[in-house]
């Protein structure tokens, strides 16, 4: 009996769609109803599992009651930026786990866990959820195992002390120019005048990182840095709808605009890259900014181990979001916080005249700031840039007493950790820079409790680089300018990827 290629066609659709259908089941409600009940049976409290949206849903509807009202100074932090997690350690205890989606997220408070989660780099990896953030996030912070280490080895001696040093002349060329710019401003005024400085200071961060990052070729580096905070912002609306399947493929007006965006800056860092390479085999002296130390590094890899044209683009759009993010938040919270404690900001003006006078501030000079350190590092524990750390399992892991199963992630909730009672003390929620006046080691009792850098051989590579930028700019702030906050200041924390101010910072400057 002939069978009709009809029949045949009929038969393959069948098994095609069974299958499918299958393996959507599974991903949607077998797996997760199966990692459910495996850490259940650990002794883990958690949320129970609503079908392929999780807890993405009570998440983004108490972060949107959250960001609607503003809250006072002296308010906790908490329940405005990280309101699900808050509740969650208030209602189930300090290890308990959620639903990233079809995902069962393992939150964990405990400093032990924590060191061990940061030790073992190879078993728990960077978590990769949702795609697109690879697009503001990539290069080194994206990668794990071999080519984490092949990155990391390359990448370092750009962020060598020594080197960093050379950059200071750069950051106070940048920062001197934002401040000659309010000088203006509150001169036109007489002596005082209204200022918002978060997108100031969005603006001078972005320029010192255009100017060592790229040295000649700074004006391409500006329009990077110009593509990159659009590209944010479309990536925030994306991850708003990160619970519909597929969302980040379809060809919405945002998706089509990401990936057009992407293409630019690729384009131009592709032009930067070749015209160095082409320079070099010409003859030029090798550039002293961070593009030139790392292009060294790389060549001077054996064959082979070396990064690619595009992992090298990769990292420079990471110097980008890395080196302007981080510290243009900690400076607009520190000044924020300084105008609110008079005292904290009159006794950093007076260390900075002690070693400075009104000479332009130095590198050597920069290093000897220690209550200026204090501060800084006291603002890094009330608004950590990133308020959480995530990390994946691909296998069964053993993790304290509990056994972890492959598919699981771990949340490091970074603010709930550095303002933690029982880690920092009963004033874990004030502004109190004395406790870092021996060292972060003492302040933290020796625990992994401080991470607004990460910690262990993940740290942050670009730790000295932020703080050495963002003592200049306070120096240099502080020389010209006291400063409080304007009646018009709202005080909103919000997360934008990292903690800014939603309704900017609006500061009265006084010329001194």
């Amino acid at each position: 009996m002939e069978i009709s290629v009809a029949s045949v066609t009929i038969s393959v659709a069948i098994v095609v769609v069974s299958l499918w259908v299958w393996r959507t089941l599974q991903w949607v409600w077998f797996k997760p109803k199966m990692l459910e009940s495996y850490l259940r049976r650990q002794g883990l409290a958690g949320t129970r599992y609503t079908p392929l949206v999780g807890d993405l849903k009570r998440n983004a509807n108490m972060l949107a009651e959250a960001r609607s009202k503003p809250i006072k100074l002296t308010d906790d932090t908490r329940p405005r930026i990280v309101p699900f997690p808050l509740h969650m350690l208030k209602t189930h205890g300090r290890t308990f786990f959620t639903w990233l989606g079809p995902i069962p997220t393992i939150t964990i408070m405990d400093p032990e866990l924590i060191k061990e989660v940061f030790n073992k780099v190879y078993d728990f990896q960077k978590a990769h959820t949702f795609p697109l953030g690879r697009l503001i996030v990539p290069g080194l912070v994206s990668y794990d195992g071999d080519k984490w280490t092949k990155h990391r080895r390359i990448i370092n001696p750009a962020f060598h002390l020594e080197k960093i040093k050379n950059m200071v002349p750069a950051f106070h060329q940048s920062c001197s120019e934002t401040v000659g710019e309010w000088d203006k401003l509150v001169s036109n005024k007489g002596s005082s005048c209204e200022v918002d400085v978060w997108p100031w200071l969005l603006s001078m961060t972005a320029d010192v990182i255009s100017r060592t990052a790229f040295g000649s070729s700074y004006k391409e580096g500006q329009r990077i840095f110009e593509l990159q905070a659009e590209l944010s912002q479309l990536i925030i609306q994306a991850v708003q709808k990160a619970f519909i399947p597929g969302y980040s493929y379809l060809p919405t007006k945002g998706n089509r605009r990401m990936n057009a965006t992407a293409r630019e800056m690729k384009v131009i860092l592709r032009g930067i890259i070749d015209k160095r390479l082409r320079g070099r085999e010409g003859g030029e002296v090798p550039s002293d900014d961070l593009l030139g130390i790392l292009l060294e590094s790389n060549l001077g890899q054996t064959k082979g181990n070396g990064m690619s044209t595009e992992e090298l683009m990769e990292e420079c759009k990471l110097f980008y979001f890395a080196g302007q993010e981080t510290t243009s938040v900690l400076l607009v919270w520190t000044m924020v916080l300084l105008s609110q404690h008079q005292d904290w900001q009159a006794r950093a003006r007076e260390e900075v005249k002690q070693v400075f006078g009104d000479k332009e501030p130095d590198a050597e000079g920069l290093n000897q700031l220690k209550v200026m350190t204090t501060i800084l590092y006291e603002v890094l524990r009330l608004y950590p840039p990133p308020c959480q750390l995530t990390r994946t399992i691909n296998k069964e892991m053993k993790l304290g007493d509990m056994t972890l199963p492959s598919g699981v992630q771990i949340s490091l909730p970074v603010l709930l950790i550095q303002r933690d009672t029982e880690l920092w003390g009963h004033d874990a929620g004030e502004f109190k820079p004395e406790r870092f006046k021996d060292g972060l080691s003492k302040a933290t009792k020796g625990q992994v409790s401080f991470l607004a850098f990460a910690w262990g051989p993940r740290f942050c590579i670009g730790q000295n680089y932020a703080m050495l930028e963002a003592k200049m700019a306070m120096a240099l702030i502080l020389q010209k300018f006291s400063f409080e906050l304007s009646p018009s200041y709202v005080h909103a924390p919000d997360t934008v990827l990292t903690t800014h101010p939603q309704f900017g910072a609006p500061l009265i400057l006084h010329k001194l």
